[in-house]
């Protein structure tokens, strides 16, 4: 762990994130077209994952967004992976992180690096485009025992904070906002929204709203959305929970489920910085499709 908390460390200023770690992995020739997306480098090639976690680092980037987005107990089930062993790639996904701000440091790359340990949607264990939609159909008790095991491996594995990212609707963030309490770990929750909206329809005031007072949660906000829905939202984050408001979306441009690629042009650019950052925007960087060049771009933007 860092001298200085993540935490602490936004009361200070902005600090910048990572950009998209599979499409890193596909830039260095990985093929991702697995229903475990990048998470099944965890168990393939490891390196590939610290290397694309120090190319972030070395871009500008303070926080590595580890590889467990997609890595499930479920998930890894489906493809006969014990739960023994899932646990140890969860950890993995954390240590790997660890293992890229080693080397940034060695290389000369200034601190403090932290680590923010993912844990995606219930809707990216299914890999069927649902965790832009939300509404599975469970409970959130159900959900809530769907994520406590994963955060509970992950938060043990010593992050500096827990990522509940992409949430698409209220029902997750609730169980969400159960299943973090307790372990010790400070989290930030952010939704996938469109518009004024959560992908699942409810308005956003009300889905930042259920943050407001959980103790666990030091920053909320939004990712993996549109660049122009950012500021609107972020501003409303601010407001309605008085806490640091974390900004990372895409590229621009969409993406198409049934074809499963990217559609669109891309319009994340580093000028639209200073407007997240007036809104509110303590936690800033990309998602989908944004590159290690336009982090560097954004750390700048930030450093200014």
């Amino acid at each position: 762990m860092t001298s200085r908390s993540l935490a602490e460390a936004l009361a200070a200023g902005p600090v910048v994130l990572d950009g998209g770690l599979s499409n890193q992995l596909e830039s260095a020739g990985y093929d991702l077209s697995d229903e475990l997306w990048s998470a099944r480098m965890l168990a393939e090639r490891p390196e590939a994952i610290v290397a694309a976690h120090l190319a972030y680092y070395e871009a500008g980037a303070s926080v590595a967004i580890t590889s467990s987005y997609q890595a499930t107990f479920e998930g890894f089930a489906r493809r006969g992976v014990s739960r023994e062993r899932a646990s140890e790639l969860l950890a993995l996904s954390v240590g790997s992180a660890r293992e890229a701000a080693r080397r940034a440091e060695a290389k000369g790359v200034a601190g403090p690096l932290w680590v923010a340990a993912s844990a995606g949607p219930y809707g990216a264990m299914l890999a069927d485009g649902s965790e832009y939609r939300g509404r599975y159909g469970l409970t959130v008790a159900e959900l809530e025992a769907f994520h406590r095991p994963r955060l509970e491996v992950l938060a043990a594995a010593g992050p500096d904070m827990l990522a509940m990212e992409t949430v698409p609707d209220t029902d997750e963030a609730r169980a969400l906002l159960r299943a973090v309490r307790g372990l010790g770990v400070p989290a930030w929750l952010s939704y996938s929204v469109a518009g004024d909206r959560t992908r699942a329809g409810q308005p956003l005031e009300e889905a930042f709203a259920l943050a407001a007072d959980a103790d666990e949660i030091v920053a909320v906000g939004v990712n993996c959305c549109a660049p122009e829905d950012v500021e609107p939202a972020v501003a409303l984050a601010a407001r309605v929970t008085g806490k640091p408001v974390v900004a990372y979306p895409n590229s621009g441009e969409s993406w198409d489920a049934r074809a499963r690629g990217w559609r669109g042009a891309a319009t994340f650019t580093a000028d639209r910085v200073a407007g997240w950052e007036r809104a509110g925007a303590r936690l800033i960087g990309g998602c989908c499709r944004v590159g290690p060049d336009q982090i560097t771009a954004l750390a700048a933007a930030v450093r200014r």
